[in-house]
């Protein structure tokens, strides 16, 4: 019998993801510690970063710095950032992970999925034909073929790359979040 390791999964199956002060993405405006937090580029008015707790390999989040959880009270400039942002994130997946197909989205309250409710965020998640199978059906298992930090080292000199081409149309600079 094959074993699997999701080590990473332990903190959420145990109930300790999202528990702690204040929000998950208000902590995260210092980019000191960007790699342990996984955050994979920054603009001026929002960040893509990988989430912890994916639904498939290379499932990425885009949230704006402004703690809020509607969609409607975003300037123009944090929503175009946004949208911007996750193009970006489309192209360095398609680059890098070459799926046939994305789901993109935002959970808005916590019967419509969202475990993080007070922050609004998009998912953009990575599909393959053929890459759902009997693990999460029967076992309530995902199997994500590879470790979260090699992930992330395998994705970040992408978006490093294009950031410094000036392509995603946000500050190569890295926002500070103001």
């Amino acid at each position: 019998m094959k074993q699997l390791w999701a080590p990473w999964r332990m903190e959420y199956i145990q109930g300790e993801a999202g528990k702690g002060e204040g929000c998950v993405f208000c902590g995260l405006g210092d980019p000191s510690n960007d790699p342990g937090r996984l955050i994979l580029r920054r603009g001026d008015h929002a960040f893509v970063l990988m989430n912890k707790f994916p639904y498939s390999n290379g499932h990425l989040m885009v949230a704006p710095y402004r703690h809020t959880c509607d969609p409607g009270v975003l300037s123009d400039v944090e929503a175009l950032e946004m949208h911007r942002l996750l193009n970006l994130a489309r192209d360095v997946l398609q680059e890098k992970f070459s799926p046939q197909g994305f789901n993109v989205g935002m959970n808005l309250g916590q019967i419509a999925g969202a475990g993080v409710t007070d922050h609004l965020h998009m998912h953009i998640v990575p599909r393959w034909s053929g890459d759902t199978n009997f693990m999460p059906v029967f076992a309530d298992v995902r199997v994500i073929p590879q470790h979260l930090q090699a992930t992330y080292d395998y994705l970040a000199p992408a978006f490093s790359k294009n950031a410094q081409a000036g392509g995603d149309g946000v500050n190569p600079a890295f926002g500070d979040g103001d």
